[in-house]
């Protein structure tokens, strides 16, 4: 359906790829990722016509419908509802003519043009483009509004709803998930997974990809390269390649140790709490990933000071917000070593309460308590629109600590892949992506003993994303993060909090089960038992058969998932061959690659009976 054949693309002396040749068939979904810089989007300007190619070929067929995001929308009165129905042009233009048969008296075109209203489905567009609007975030009484009302990120969203809006054969979403809460993304993954067409999609989530597309493009080194699967999958096959030179064989095996350490001092203080077991299983994955990354030019580490207190911050019945209540009644205290993820829906009051612990806004009553030792790291968006545009990154750090020598400060830039001459170069010239790793430079620096993060992966790559989410691992302070990045708040936080109906809660689940909870799927999770709960519990005797029949149970999945993981570490070792993937082996690699995939659904879906099992019993014990 798309094909590129041979392509090359120059923007001014610099060559961006050469010999681009792949195809996306027609209802396949298709990943591109590569480094910032490498040439993505300019990928997709050449499929929609705004670059042409310097050499080769790009063919799709005539009336192949393209639907793409725009990064911009210009301020205009056009309400956001509006807005959102013009991406469907053709309800657009009949909608146009039925208003204006109606104003003239026109009933014979009026008839022919309710036809075609009807072939189109266009009675509903309203009540999709409502829908759409809904799912992004939008209030029922913001539909109306202008959009020169809403802020930028809010302007991507209305761009996104108009996107998905359009009919379309082919998709093309650069950086979607950007401007997106964690709430819109689990929407967006949903409404993508039920999209007929083809799509190709720019993303740095690895959690978005894997649930959204079955293979990567994959632009490195001038080239596009096309692998089946989804990114997990790819990782495994370019861990596998790095392997073929000894040297990153060598490598690879020292980070997987260090992960596989780090798994065992975790598994040996965790207990059989839902979120510490889902933990784990997210960090033994990281063991897997880990080898994909040893080429990664980033690797640095958070260091921490050397003091510290208990609590390190507290907030005693607080109200928080500007000038009215966001969220009421806060009861909150850090601890060292707390590893916090903070849950709600956009506008719930999750930054609030970040701005709140760090005094960037001041309480509207209660109080807040700081431990004698705090040294506290905040980062958001506000301190990468505040970097000194026309300072250095050089420079900044010798303002954090005019006694650093000019090497030092060089080791500590370079571990967030500022090197040479960049380091001098004014920051205003810095990407996005750039802004956000100085920022997070900065915070590091500080030796905080507890971090503030709010949303510190937006504009990272792949491979920043995990050097980041090594780091936080490593990290001995206490963390409380807002993340829309699911593979970070996974292997970074112990435990949830939920911001909702203006109050905060313990969130008695993972990351699943909030997935669950949105979409009113039943979860297995226990809801935290009141009071009086526990006291009729504590009443109640244990049933001594139905405990026998549970551990009898929970053996015989034991069994079964020892013979499963025995099975897909056989595939996890075949799959580690270097000559399964060769070209003569293509088939056979499919064949594993589907294997794996459905080794670990049965997995999954017994971990999950297992858990279940075990909370029962443990309940009855």
């Amino acid at each position: 359906m798309l094909s590129f054949t041979q392509v090359a693309l120059r923007r001014g002396t610099e060559l961006l790829f050469e010999d681009v040749t792949f195809t996306i068939h027609k209802g396949r979904k298709a990943g591109l990722i590569g480094a910032n810089g490498a040439g993505k989007s300019s990928l997709f300007k050449m499929i929609i016509g705004e670059l042409d190619s310097d050499h080769g070929e790009l063919e799709f067929p005539n009336n192949l419908r393209i639907a793409h995001l725009e990064q911009e929308v210009e301020a205009s009165d056009e309400s956001a509802l509006n807005y959102v129905l013009g991406g469907d042009t053709e309800w657009f233009e009949i909608q146009g003519k039925l208003d204006a048969a109606d104003k003239s008296g026109n009933y014979d075109d009026i008839g022919h043009l309710h036809e075609r209203m009807d072939a189109i489905d266009g009675y509903t567009a309203k009540s999709r483009a409502e829908q759409l609007l809904a799912g992004l975030g939008f209030e029922q009484e913001e539909f109306g509004n202008s959009t020169n009302e809403f802020s930028g990120g809010w302007r991507i969203r209305l761009n996104l709803a108009k996107t998905l809006m359009t009919p379309s054969d082919l998709m093309l979403l650069d950086e979607p998930t950007n401007h997106l809460d964690l709430d819109t993304i689990l929407w967006l993954v949903n409404w993508i997974k039920h999209y007929q067409g083809s799509l190709l999609v720019i993303s740095h989530d690895r959690e978005f990809l894997d649930e959204t597309v079955d293979s990567i493009a994959y632009l490195n080194n001038k080239r596009v390269e096309l692998f089946t699967g989804n990114y997990s999958q790819f990782e495994m096959i370019k861990a596998a390649r790095l392997a073929e030179q000894q040297s990153n064989f060598e490598k690879q095996q020292r980070e997987v140790k260090h992960m596989q350490d780090f798994v065992r001092r975790f598994r040996a203080q965790a207990t059989k709490a839902r979120q510490a077991q889902s933990r784990i299983k997210a960090l033994e994955r990281m063991e897997l990933i880990a080898p994909a990354h040893i080429d990664s030019p980033f690797y640095f580490k958070i260091p921490q000071s050397e003091k510290t207190s208990d609590p390190l911050l507290s907030l005693d019945q607080a109200s928080l917000g500007y000038e009215e209540e966001v969220v009421g009644n806060v009861r909150l205290n850090l601890h060292p070593g707390d590893r916090i993820g903070l849950l709600g829906h956009n506008g719930a009051g999750k930054s609030t309460l970040v701005k709140s612990l760090c005094n960037e806004i001041k309480l509207l009553s209660g109080e807040r308590h700081e431990g004698a030792n705090l040294v506290l790291g905040y980062f958001s968006q506000h301190q990468v629109d505040d970097l000194d545009l026309d300072a250095s990154s050089f420079t900044l750090m010798l303002r954090l600590d005019g006694k650093l020598r000019e090497q030092e400060i060089r080791n500590y830039l370079g571990g967030f892949d500022f090197r040479g001459d960049k380091v001098h170069e004014p920051i205003r010239t810095f990407s996005g992506g750039e802004k956000t790793r100085l920022a997070l430079a900065i915070v590091a620096f500080a030796k905080p003993n507890i971090l503030l993060l709010d949303e510190p992966t937006n504009h990272l790559d792949m491979d920043m994303r995990q050097a980041l989410t090594v780091a936080l691992q490593e990290f001995n302070g206490a963390i409380l993060v807002i993340s829309h990045d699911r593979h970070l708040l996974a292997n970074t936080v112990d435990s949830f909090l939920l911001i909702e109906d203006g109050k905060l809660h313990q969130f008695e689940g993972d990351l699943e089960d909030y997935r669950k909870r949105l979409f009113g799927e039943q979860t297995k999770t226990t809801p935290s038992p009141t009071l009086d709960t526990q006291k009729k519990q504590k009443k109640q005797k244990p049933d001594h058969k139905a405990s026998r029949q549970l551990k009898t149970k929970i053996l015989s999945l034991e069994k079964s998932l020892e013979r499963l993981h025995r099975k897909l570490g056989e595939v996890d070792g075949a799959l580690a061959k270097n000559t399964i993937y060769e070209k003569d082996n293509e088939d056979n690699l499919q064949n594993l690659i589907r294997d794996q995939m459905s080794l670990k659904d049965e997995i999954a879906v017994l971990e999950e009976e297992w858990l279940s099992k075990t909370d029962l019993l443990e309940a009855n014990t």
